[in-house]
This record gives structure tokens, sequence and C-alpha cells, in this order.
């Protein structure tokens, strides 16, 4: 035992020659260090380094942290101030499927990164999603978060894997305008507007749901969008407002869209302005279960099967993108608070841009190629007269544009932006859809 008088603390050898350390809590009783040491030097650095964190307030008291994780991790839930229905039962499943059965057990202290590296090799090699594994990740480094800095619980968080939280999800399919057409005519005659509000006014499924008479202003051609039908697993289905301040908006719909949308009116929909837009054959309005299994049909019978009704928004935003709206004018019609998605949509016509002046500058340096021996020195494909002959700056042209002739191309930049109804690809990120 060391007979050494220290300033803080107090040190003793055990019998079996290795050493303890103890120390006075701001409460006054004496704690042991969590584990020994095997010289005495050792043992009066662990002191320092308590004294240190109690001097500076970052104490934390070792028996806090003895709470199991998924008791933790449940208050958490409970507790957790303006969780929207959708988020909570989001994390509740995630809580109850991918960590209460490996992590719950766990108390808090006894956590340490690599329990959480192991935990996430272990989810990703049972094949569960990858973006399902992310979004619990996240989860549980917010809860861990929580215990760490507000409660104090814990030294420190163990989730400290690096990109682990973000989700990569994979590439969803866009519908072309004709495609979308042909869904419109093969749904339900009820929903068909669904289709081409989805479509045509970049509107979610929940928003559209959500929708009354009174949203509808025909005269400016004009949708507002002032709640969403919030769906729970469990009970009915009741409104709230849109996922966030920039939800609340203003769609201005094209003109085409006018006559569809009165029809609707006038068909399916009661005079009063508070009356549901969309209800089913008994007036019932439909949940996400019941129009999926509607919608499964209208769009196999389209011949696009993969293609989820959500995929038909982003058709929408590529179309705003291309007429050339600024990322403002583009959040605004989507309904985003964020910049990161309408930037996808804009990196993606910066991209066309670049194939359309590519497709220019073939041209050009075709045209600029010297005539061969023994041929007048017209510029080649030119007659002698200096128009265009087949074969030359015409296939060039047509090539450029998927093989339209020049008075198709005329015809179509009066109509729409060359990327309209063409198919394309975009990665979609983040917890709940864009």
């Amino acid at each position: 035992m060391s007979d050494k008088r220290r300033r803080f603390g107090r040190v003793r050898q055990l019998s079996s020659g290795r050493w303890q350390a103890r120390y006075p809590g701001p409460d006054g009783q004496l704690r042991p260090a969590p584990h020994t040491f095997e010289r005495e030097k050792d043992a009066d650095q662990w002191l320092s380094e308590v004294e240190t964190d109690l001097r500076r307030g970052d104490w934390t008291d070792p028996d806090a942290g003895k709470i199991p994780l998924g008791l933790y991790a449940k208050a958490w839930i409970e507790e957790r101030p303006g969780l929207a229905v959708r988020t909570k039962e989001l994390y509740q499943g995630l809580l109850r499927n991918h960590i209460d059965p490996y992590l719950g057990h766990v108390v808090l202290s006894d956590l340490s990164p690599a329990k959480v590296r192991r935990w996430r090799k272990e989810r990703l090699d049972a094949e569960v999603g990858s973006v399902t594994v992310a979004k619990a990740y996240r989860f549980l480094k917010a809860v861990m978060n929580t215990a760490w800095l507000d409660d104090k619980m814990i030294k420190s968080n163990p989730c400290t894997i690096k990109g682990a939280g973000k989700e990569e999800s994979p590439e969803r399919p866009i519908a072309t305008i004709e495609q979308a057409l042909t869904a419109a005519d093969k749904i339900q005659p009820r929903y068909r507007l669904v289709v081409l509000l989805a479509t045509f006014a970049s509107l979610r499924f929940a928003e559209m749901i959500g929708l009354q008479r009174g949203d509808f202003d025909l005269e400016d051609g004009v949708v507002h969008v002032r709640r969403q039908a919030v769906q729970p697993d469990h009970g009915d289905i009741f409104e709230d407002d849109p996922k966030s301040d920039a939800g609340k908006r203003r769609v201005v719909v094209p003109s085409f869209l006018l006559p569809e949308i009165r029809a609707h009116l006038n068909r399916y929909v009661k005079p009063d302005d508070t009356a549901w837009v969309f209800v089913g054959p008994k007036g019932a309005r439909p949940t996400r279960n019941n129009f999926h299994t509607v919608w499964d049909k209208a769009r196999t019978a389209a011949g696009i099967p993969g293609l989820h009704l959500h995929d038909l928004r982003h058709t929408g935003n590529t179309l705003a993108a291309e007429t050339g709206a600024t990322l403002r004018e583009l959040m605004d019609r989507m309904g985003h608070a964020s910049t990161r998605a309408a930037l996808i949509y804009l990196h993606a016509r910066d991209q066309r841009g670049k194939v359309i002046a590519a497709g220019i500058d073939s041209m050009v340096k075709q045209a600029r190629k010297p005539a061969k021996k023994g041929r007048k020195g017209h510029a080649r494909g030119t007659n002698e007269s200096g128009g265009h002959v087949r074969g030359s700056g015409g296939e060039a042209l047509r090539a450029g544009r998927g093989g339209c002739t020049p008075e198709e191309m005329a015809s179509d930049q009066g109509e729409r932006s060359p990327r309209a109804g063409e198919a394309q690809n975009e990665r979609v990120t983040g917890i709940e859809p864009a």
C-alpha cells in the first residue's frame, strides 16, 4: 500500500499487485476507477485527469450511463419535442427492428465505437438495405448525442463512423411525358388528376390527398398547397402542415391541366369549398396502401411497372428545371426549404447544355473540314447554291437531336425544352422522399 500523501484522491495496492485509484465525486462519495492499474504512477495520472475534468465541469457520473440503450432510446423518442407522427413511427420501427434486438441490452457507458462498428457490419451482412442501415445509424447517433451532450451520461459519442449516416439511394427512373400521360389514361378515372398533378405540378401524394375544392383558383390557374394528409400506421387520416414551411405554396399549373381539373371537380367533388378533392367510390379518402393497388395496375398497363408514383414528381421537377427556372423558383415550386434537391435538377440541366454544346461543336468542325481533291471549294454538305444536302450537317443535327429532322426541331423548340420528353435518372436522398 502506498503511503504517499495526495492532494486529490487515494491510491492503494491490491493483493494482486495491481493499483486501485479512488476519488471523491461532487457528491462527496468516494468512487473507484473503472479498472485497476499496473503501476502506481498510472493510477496517479488517471486521478489527475479526473481532477481536471471536475475542475472544468466535464466530469461524467460513471453510474449515470448504466441505463440500457433500449430503454433510453424508447424514452428519447417519447420525450422528443415536435416529432411528426410519421417520423416518430419511423424511429420506433428502426429501434424495434434494427437496434433493440442487437444493442438494446448494452448500457450506454459500455457502448463503444467497436460495438457500433460491429453492429453496423452485421446489419449490412444480413442484407438489410443500405438506406435502412444509414437511417438506423443516424437515429442511434442522435440518441447518443443527447446522452453525451445534454444528459452528460457518457464521455463521448461512440458513433464515429465517417459517412455511415449518408444514404446512397439507388437512382430512380424518371418517366417521360408520354409515359406519364399513358399512366393517367390507364388509371381509374377518379384518380387521373392525381397522376397529372404529381407530374405537372410536382405535388406529393400526401399534399394531393389533403387538397380541398377551395384550394383551386382556376381563374389564375393556381393550386394552393395548404395542408397534407397524414396517414399513420395505426389510426385514421388527419391533416397537418406540409413537411416544412416551404411546403405551403402556390403552384401555377400548365394551362392544359385546367380542363382536367374542372372536369374532375364537376364529376367527383362536392360543391362546398372544404370538400375533399380525392375520394374513393364510397366517399373515403385513399390511403397509401389501397392507392398503391390502384397505381400498380395503372403503371403495369402503361408499361412502366417499376415506376413509383413519387417518380412522377421528379419528372415534373426536371421539366421545370429545363424551362430555365432559377434555383429559387425551383425550390418554391417543389416546396423545399433546402437548396440540395433543386441543385440536383439544375445540375442535370447544365449537363444537358454541355451535350448540346458538344453537338454544335461537332457540326462546326465537320463544316470546317477541307474539301477533297477534285471537288470545288464548297463546304462539305452543301451544294453549289450553298444549301445543305442530306448526309452532312443535317445528319449531325439529327444525331444531336435523337434523329429529329430540322422541321421537327423547329416545331419542337416552340413547344418544349430539349429534354422535356426524355427519360433520365436522378439520385434521391434523405430520410423521406423529396
